[in-house]
């Protein structure tokens, strides 16, 4: 407990310079709403209204502090297009996100760890060559193309899934309707998640076969079998804590393209919206809260460590 408040105390200053960041970033940014609203016979008094009306006629550190104000009250404002508050569509976009993000996460890194221990224990084999290949190509398929072949082959040539939104319009929701629409975009984040996931496990995995301990289990003729189950799937669980961890900002953030191609009503259409609008109080609201979960992954991180591995939590 001690060493998670001293971690949290330590965050404190880091996140509000974080704050000051964004906002100053933004600021630099050559335009802003105001030029989407304005018309070419607009009179400059009714330009200067609409800055006014806005708050973007105050100095830059006014407005810095009204803004770090408001986020710690809770406040993230509204949006300056909509006027929609932006903690009301965070409240509903962010569970929709964590609803697609989380199962597809969760699948890539439980069959990551499969292949990944597959693949070391089998190093430079054909089992290994394989898994590396598929990874190989994985990678380099960008996202938005592969939910596009998705999107052709199942939901316009065969017509099995619907290709857009999270339920059909019109239709009363049940988990049927939502689990069609569910289906591509989950396809498409495992199918995203799952060969970094694996190449970072099967790393692991390769240097755990390395350590001295095998070569004494070795010794005492334990099968390979037992060196997996009882040491070696033990010990690579610390790198996969890391992964855990760090996997915690994309919980908000992870999924934009994916979100965006299928329409599914996550941060990923808000904030790409709000980017084309120039929407910028959405855009630092989003930048701040994915920092937020960085640094709360970190702390995460940390403390799951000490869980997974004694020695962690006896040496302080």
């Amino acid at each position: 407990m001690r060493f998670v408040l001293k971690r949290i105390a330590q965050a404190i200053p880091l996140l509000l310079l974080i704050s000051f960041l964004v906002f100053f970033l933004i600021e630099l940014a050559p335009f802003d709403v105001i030029d989407t609203l304005i018309t070419p016979n607009m009179a400059p008094e009714q330009i200067e209204m609409l800055r006014q009306r806005h708050g973007l006629n105050e100095p830059f550190l006014i407005r810095y502090l009204f803004w770090i104000g408001g986020i710690l009250r809770g406040d993230f404002g509204n949006s300056l297009l909509t006027g929609v508050p932006i903690a009301q569509e965070l409240a509903t976009r962010i569970p929709n996100t964590i609803r697609l993000i989380l199962p597809s996460y969760l699948t890539a890194l439980a069959l990551a760890i499969i292949l990944g221990m597959l693949a070391g224990a089998n190093k430079n084999k054909w089992l290994d060559q394989i898994i590396d290949s598929f990874c190989s190509l994985t990678i380099a398929m960008p996202t938005f193309w592969f939910a596009l072949l998705l999107i052709y082959f199942f939901g316009i040539r065969l017509n099995i899934f619907p290709i857009l939104g999270m339920y059909t319009i019109g239709r009363q929701r049940t988990l049927i309707d939502y689990l069609q629409h569910f289906a591509m975009p989950y396809m498409t984040l495992t199918f995203a998640f799952l060969p970094g996931l694996t190449r970072f496990i099967r790393s692991s995995t390769i240097t755990q076969l390395e350590e001295d301990y095998v070569l004494v289990q070795k010794a005492f003729h334990a099968s390979k079998f037992e060196i997996f189950k009882n040491h070696i799937s033990r010990n690579i669980m610390i790198p996969v804590v890391t992964q855990i961890g760090m996997a915690l900002p994309m919980l908000v953030t992870g999924a934009i393209i994916t979100e965006s191609v299928f329409s599914w009503p996550g941060i990923g259409p808000y904030l790409m919206g709000a980017t084309r609008a120039m929407d910028y109080p959405i855009i630092m609201a989003i930048l701040l809260l994915s920092s937020t979960l960085v640094i709360l992954g970190n702390l995460l991180s940390d403390v799951l460590y000490s869980v997974v591995d004694p020695r962690i939590r006896r040496a302080g």
